[in-house]
């Protein structure tokens, strides 16, 4: 069975694998039919993100259909479409006992510590797949993406009242924001780049959307009379825009940090203190949180149409891969049929 491995750094290849077994006890052996490429996998491309391992199989936004299950296995069943969870977590840790599965003590996502979804058939635990007889493979392979924006709004816990700012319009942004909206809060887009401004605009019906270009301060400023945004959300995995986005924090405000960066983030203490600031980190999705979105998704709250804007066969995958990363060609989230 074919599978694309990440060597290391910038080198891709196809590699074989043996195709799973029967699946053991709790387990279920899934066809993958879509994998969608997220900022996690450019970032382990370009060797840029710290909690990858090399080599390593990814994938870890996922939509499959279930071919087999193990003694035990009643959630799902063969013949079944469903999203995967992709953080295996040991359920038996101080984190996981407490209901914090997002960030066990032994996590392990899919795809970035362990081998992933670029192969055609897998072997995950039951309990990590989510089924719905309503939505497409590509939009089941959108959940886990959602799911990230997601979490980070539940951390912040919005009120409608509230204004937010998400800072970064790349996929984890976008989903950032479509969570902002829902929970009724006014919503501001901060991005370097215009196209994705427009995009938020034109199809993801943001009215406040600023450009990174020296006045977004001011900007920011008039558009919150004065007042800054209740809520932050840094999806940017840049060290310098991590450090800047405290200054957009309204007094007893919120900041939250969804991007990942490898560089160190420094600031002036008496700001955040004279704001009384509350610093946030979010970290994966809850189990709960993927099943709300796809409720959601299935009741029409959330529009994936604007989503998928570029896919590619599994043979196609390696040579395109390196161009979605360059903001010319327009990527908000690319996703490879496997058939």
């Amino acid at each position: 069975m074919k599978a694309i491995q990440l060597e290391k750094p910038e080198a891709f290849r196809v590699i074989d694998v043996p195709e799973p077994s029967a699946p053991g006890p709790g387990d279920a052996v899934v066809r993958i039919h879509r994998v969608g490429i997220c900022g996690t996998d450019f970032s382990g491309y370009l060797g840029k993100m710290p909690f990858f391992s090399y080599p390593r199989i990814p994938g870890h936004e996922l939509g499959v259909e279930v071919v087999a299950v193990g003694p035990g296995v009643a959630n799902v069943k063969p013949g079944d479409r469903c999203s995967i969870e992709p953080y295996i977590n040991c359920q038996k840790c101080y984190s996981c006992v407490r209901g914090y599965t997002n960030c066990c003590m032994h996590h392990q996502t899919l795809g970035v510590h362990c081998d992933g979804g670029l192969q055609r058939l897998f072997t995950i635990p039951a309990r990590k797949l989510h089924v719905s007889s309503k939505l497409t493979y590509d939009q089941l392979a959108l959940v886990e993406t959602l799911g990230i924006g997601c979490h980070a709004v539940n951390r912040a816990a919005p009120k409608p009242s509230e204004t937010i700012l998400v800072i970064g319009a790349g996929p984890i942004g976008l989903s950032a924001i479509v969570f902002a909206k829902l929970s009724g809060a006014r919503t501001i887009v901060l991005d370097i780049n215009e196209q994705r401004l427009a995009f938020c605009r034109e199809r993801m019906g943001i009215e406040h959307t600023v450009r990174a270009d020296g006045t977004e301060l001011k900007r920011i400023e008039d558009l919150t009379a004065g007042n800054w945004a209740d809520v932050v959300i840094d999806a940017t995995g840049s060290n310098k825009s991590m450090v800047n986005a405290m200054n957009f924090v309204a007094f007893a405000g919120k900041l939250v940090f969804v991007g990942i960066t490898n560089q160190e983030i420094a600031f002036t203490q008496p700001l955040m203190h004279r704001r009384e600031m509350s610093f946030l980190a979010s970290r994966n999705a809850l189990t709960a949180e993927f099943t709300q979105i796809i409720r959601q998704i299935e009741d029409g709250m959330i529009d994936t149409k604007p989503w998928i804007t570029h896919h590619a066969g599994f043979d196609e995958m390696i040579e395109l891969f390196p161009k979605w990363m360059k903001p010319e060609t327009g990527v908000i989230k690319a996703v490879v049929e496997i058939e």
